[in-house]
């Protein structure tokens, strides 16, 4: 059990179910103080007070956003920056890009992306850099994006990235996954060897939850209930990020993809340098930041 970390503040978006709010409950046993970012009032209410319920002490506040709008996200870091101001905190220790979509319908955003790539990908990307300049102030600091097994096997689609001509529910999503992985390896090259932030993507494996099902119907609902049925818990799938966001020093030096709280080798494409700088430099320009 890794010790407390009673001065560790961790932001984890889709933090009001499933892997996120699991990850949210264990970390603030652990000590960590908690900024959660859900889509609807109700649900940030719920999720405090579930976990308040097993934690009274727990330093905890959810903020709200829609991750599929890049407006939404420059508001979301402004409450950030004010929840810092009233917590007397000047830095993040720990971001988990956990939030994330399945769309069986192919849907633009109101930035004019596609939706699984806007939230699983687009809303991380953006999110991280502008909180960078806290993360920066941390010794220590941690990014974890949570991916999925579903990125191997797969490539982007450069020609169309947005599947505006041939979409398929599962194609996007297993791109969008891919997308998290081809990230995390750029930020780390760019960061260098000695930076004080360093980026991790999290494979937490076939997971009972409902994400397959809040946007899908047909058969791809169908599909991804008798497929999460198989899956594990929430609990044991969050074990990974309460992991990498818990302890200061990793047995691990060089290693950046992790399931089960071990290193493993993500897919070949996915460790390609060449891919993750382009992905890089397109999202720049899908989010403004060139």
């Amino acid at each position: 059990m890794p010790t407390k970390n009673k001065n560790k503040l961790t932001l984890i978006t889709g933090a009001t179910s499933g892997i996120g709010l699991a990850a949210a409950k264990s970390l603030a046993e652990e000590g960590h103080s908690i900024i959660g970012v859900a889509r609807s009032q109700t649900k940030a209410d719920a999720a405090k007070l579930a976990i308040l319920e097993s934690n009274p002490e727990a330093e905890i506040v959810y903020l709200l956003a829609d991750l599929s709008s890049q407006a939404q996200i420059h508001n979301l870091v402004k409450d950030v920056i004010d929840t810092l101001k009233l917590m007397k905190r000047d830095s993040i220790d720990v971001l988990i890009n956990n939030a994330g979509a399945v769309s069986s319908w192919y849907t633009l955003t109101e930035d004019g992306n596609e939706l699984q790539f806007a939230v699983n990908h687009l809303a991380p990307f953006l999110l991280t850099h502008l909180l960078l300049p806290y993360l920066q102030q941390s010794p220590n600091a941690r990014i974890l994006t949570t991916s999925s097994a579903s990125h191997r096997n797969t490539r982007m689609h450069w020609k169309d990235v947005m599947l505006s001509r041939h979409y398929g529910t599962l194609k996007a999503y297993k791109q969008s996954k891919l997308a998290n992985v081809l990230f995390t390896l750029e930020f780390n090259r760019r960061a260098g060897d000695n930076a004080s932030v360093k980026a991790f993507a999290v494979d937490p494996g076939l997971v009972n939850t409902e994400i397959g099902c809040k946007g899908t119907n047909g058969f791809v609902n169908w599909f991804w209930k008798k497929r999460s049925r198989r899956g594990t818990t929430p609990e044991i799938a969050a074990e990974t990020l309460i992991y990498l966001a818990s302890r200061s020093n990793l047995p691990y030096q060089d290693e950046w993809y992790f399931k089960e709280c071990h290193p493993v080798h993500p897919g070949r494409y996915a460790r390609k340098k060449d891919p993750a700088k382009q992905l890089w430099e397109l999202s720049e320009k899908l989010t403004g930041l060139t």
